[in-house]
């Protein structure tokens, strides 16, 4: 899985300076003196990921040699500046080169040079609270990342399924997984494993590099989380992944499931995380929900409702309305909810 940086990058007026030059705009790296700078091995690299000759263009000072040389492509960068994630980048191309630094940005006159380079792959502006990361399990309210961080593990795997992010990257990998399982099975062969049909050093077309940031979720859940009161709500991290919600209060403990689509394949892929989710509360879950922007199908409905789980939709801005189960189907289905 990929590690996760966070990379303050807009809090002074350098780096306002440096996104303004480097990720507002592409550096067209293949000419000029930006060409000169690079040795052969280097823009042959860039070229395979960028072959249109250009790319935005990040960079590090001596004193995070040891956290750059960690990264690789397919890794993800969270911008930030000023109490938002201001963007949201895959890396593309690593190196360590001065002369290529110093054609893009003026040396710090006391760290030196920004001789750490990274491109990017995909880039997305964005406009995230630092609190949707402080919900995270793993995260502390009032941590303002001050320095570069990178995450690995969990965490940072908690980043990025609770930003809703997914890389161009894993897409790839995702989708040559599925076209080797396919053809293994069409082909009477075994199937093959992973590392096997991922293509590092793939050239990648333009249309492709698009990072997704899911944000109708988050956006839902923060709408509906503003009608809570009187109850704890937090996010709770579990072997099967982050719920959305987790709440306790009068009248129990619920786990809710944010999708951003009443269709059908929403619904069922809700009902499924919500029953992985469901046997690892801390204490019983009462009541389980899947929450929609807007009312599903009868039918959907009737399929939450046989396992227990009700319905919530939003009915209008900041209005919700909940489709409840049965009682006597929530009260058959307990037994299996809490089932670790």
């Amino acid at each position: 899985m990929p590690l996760v940086a966070i990379q303050p990058s807009y809090g002074n007026s350098v780096a306002r300076l440096h996104w303004k030059e480097t990720l507002d705009k592409e550096v067209p790296f293949a000419t000029g003196k930006y060409a000169d700078a690079l040795s052969a091995r280097e823009r042959e690299a860039l070229e395979r990921i960028h072959p249109e000759g250009r790319a935005r263009f990040w960079g590090a000072t001596a004193v995070q040699d040891g956290n750059m040389a960690r990264l690789r492509t397919g890794d993800v960068v969270l911008f930030t500046g000023k109490k938002l994630v201001r963007g949201i980048g895959e890396v593309g191309v690593t190196f360590r080169n001065a002369l290529f630094a110093d054609t893009m940005w003026r040396p710090d006159p006391d760290k030196g040079s920004w001789h750490n380079v990274y491109s990017l792959l995909s880039f997305r502006r964005t406009d995230i609270p630092y609190e949707e990361i402080w919900d995270l399990p793993s995260f502390n309210v009032g941590d303002n990342f001050m320095g570069l961080r990178v995450l690995e593990g969990p965490k940072a795997d908690e980043v990025l399924e609770g930003l809703g992010i997914t890389t161009v990257t894993e897409a790839r990998r995702k989708h040559a997984r599925d076209v080797a399982v396919a053809t293994a099975i069409a082909g009477g062969t075994r199937i093959v494993p992973v590392e096997n049909v991922h293509t590092s050093s793939a050239a990648y077309r333009r249309e492709e590099r698009e990072i997704e940031v899911l944000r109708t979720e988050a956006l839902l859940v923060k709408e509906y989380r503003a009608t809570l009161s009187g109850v704890d709500v937090r996010r709770l991290r579990t072997p099967s992944g982050i719920t959305d919600l987790h709440v306790t209060g009068p009248e129990g403990t619920e786990i809710i499931e944010a999708k951003s689509s009443g269709e059908h394949g929403y619904v069922r892929a809700a009902l499924a995380q919500l029953l992985d989710y469901a046997p690892h509360s801390p204490l019983p879950a009462d009541r389980l929900s899947a929450l929609f922007p807007d009312k599903p199908q009868d039918a959907d409905v009737r399929l939450l409702h046989r396992y227990g789980i009700d319905c919530l939709y939003r009915s209008a801005p900041h209005t919700f309305e909940r489709a409840e189960a049965p009682a006597e189907a929530r009260e058959h289905m307990r037994k299996a909810w809490g089932e670790a």
